[in-house]
């Protein structure tokens, strides 16, 4: 898979093995796959390519509880086949002539009967029943490869239009690249994969065909889209609908095709534009466009496709056996409620203890990250009970986490806990500020939460700029941009100056 890897791609929450194992084999195209390979015998003929022999399609599609005499019953049954011999379930011996040719070339004396391979069993299919979840997730795996090879094939149509006159396919006239068009639908899986585990997303509300188009076609920023750019959606649009459709038999997708009615009624600029910006307006159903949503299963084939492609892509549950630094550093770059997801795991199969103190060790530091790591940290204490008090407590004197550990002790109605002097105070004051910054940015709520910090210390900006913070001068600055009373932001951006003057 060649997708572009996100800097900051949150972890997704997959559902366990057994569960995503069990969607794998009920997943239509792959149990069709595993019955194929269970009817699959010594009378069973393949041609070169391991393809069953027209003769035997019917018996197959029957094999397959279908009507043996229906054409798409019969292409079906090839799907299937063509996935069973890709994962191993079946193991074919294609011909050793090609059909009607005897061994110099020519025609033989039994020109008249083709020649055939034969198909069994193949090892493989003991695993459905009697593998691990992970052996089945394999085999399923291996026809997800196969299935997105197909989608990456122009329809029929398009290769019969193709044909010269000798009956070879003019790739020129197609305009067909293998390599680009594996390479596009990739990165598609990619861009349906962020939108699904961005922070504020649903995992649940599919994605509008016309937005996943766009996100291949439109450039970044741009506004008002060309004609030629509408143009492009739109046959990246249709493009998507033959392709999902290949795939949701394989269980990646659950999908909503685009409606065939609006097709027919409406031309190209409407279908680009009409939803390609995912509008909720009330006089068009966005779903008539199309909609896709990624399943759990096809969650964990996406990412499995990235991680193969040297993309990272964690996972909530990933850190759960590394230290406490590896975790905070981790998490200090995910959104908050998977910074929670991840903590919560980690702190699951660990005494109370001994966590809380190996966190509060792992958030000391001067760096630039460090004080981001003392506000996950201080987010991996919120839910410990009593038992994590005696901890806390060893820290009350540590200039970086003392005030932290006030804060905590005081949310529990702890009563004996010391008054922090003014130095901590602003200490902790521009450690919060800074780490809030670094965590979401500029925010719309971060000006309330600098007058709140401020409003209680009559001369605050007047001594805040000694601080020995690292941060005392970029923070001071943003409050010289964003504190909402004028005055004390007048305050902070001088304030600011003479921070940046005592350093060095």
């Amino acid at each position: 898979m060649s997708a572009e890897p996100h800097p900051t791609l949150p972890p997704v929450r997959l559902h366990p093995d057994a569960e995503l194992a069990r969607d794998a084999l009920v997943a239509p195209l792959f149990a069709r796959a595993v019955r194929l390979a269970r009817w699959a015998g010594p009378d069973t003929r393949v041609d070169v390519g391991g393809e069953l022999v027209a003769a035997q399609l019917p018996e197959a599609a029957a094999a397959l509880g279908l009507d043996a005499t229906d054409a798409e019953s019969a292409v079906y049954a090839s799907q299937a086949w063509r996935v069973a011999v890709d994962t191993g379930l079946v193991d074919v011996t294609e011909p050793e002539e090609e059909p009607g040719e005897g061994a110099d070339g020519v025609e033989g004396a039994d020109a008249g009967e083709e020649a055939s391979g034969t198909a069994l069993p193949g090892e493989d299919l003991a695993l459905v029943t009697s593998g691990a979840p992970g052996d089945v997730l394999d085999l399923w795996l291996a026809a997800l490869d196969s299935v997105l090879a197909d989608a990456a094939v122009p329809d029929l149509d398009d290769l019969v239009d193709a044909l010269d006159a000798g009956g070879e396919i003019d790739f020129d006239q197609l305009d067909w690249n293998p390599r680009r068009e594996a390479d596009f639908l990739d990165g598609v899986l990619a861009n349906l994969y962020l939108l699904t585990v961005s922070e504020g997303a649903a995992a649940d509300r599919p994605v509008p065909l016309p937005v996943l188009a766009a996100s291949m076609v439109m450039p970044d920023g741009m506004g008002e889209p060309t004609d030629a750019v509408l143009e492009q959606v739109s046959d990246a649009m249709m493009r998507l609908d033959d392709q999902f459709r290949q795939l949701e038999p394989i269980g990646l997708v659950e999908f909503r095709p685009v409606d065939e009615e609006l097709l027919a009624e409406a031309d190209d600029e409407r279908i680009a534009s009409g939803a390609a910006a995912g509008r909720d307006d009330a006089d068009e159903d966005v779903s008539r466009y199309g909609m896709v949503r990624l399943t759990p299963l096809g969650l964990y084939g996406v990412r499995a496709r990235m991680l193969e492609a040297g993309v990272e892509v964690p996972a909530v549950g990933d850190l759960a056996d590394k230290g406490a630094d590896v975790l905070l550093d981790a998490v200090s770059s995910y959104p908050e409620s998977a910074a929670e997801a991840e903590i919560e795991a980690w702190l699951a199969g660990r005494e109370v203890p001994e966590a809380v103190a190996e966190l509060l060790d792992a958030a000391r530091g001067d760096d630039e990250g460090a004080p981001l790591r003392r506000l996950r940290c201080q987010q991996a204490l919120a839910p410990a009970g009593p038992e994590a008090e005696p901890a806390v407590r060893a820290v009350l004197d540590d200039p970086e986490l003392g005030g932290l550990a006030r804060v905590w002790l005081a949310e529990r109605g702890v009563a004996d806990v010391p008054a922090p002097d003014g130095a901590m105070v602003f200490w902790l004051t521009v450690d919060t500020i800074a780490a809030q910054l670094a965590a979401d940015g500029e925010t719309e709520e971060l000006p309330l939460l600098m007058a709140t910090l401020t409003a209680h210390h009559t001369g605050f900006f007047e001594q805040v700029w000694r601080v020995e913070h690292p941060a005392t001068a970029y923070v001071l600055e943003a409050m010289g941009r964003l504190h909402p009373d004028k005055k004390a932001a007048k305050e902070a951006r001088k304030a600011a100056f003479k921070a940046r003057s005592r350093r060095p």
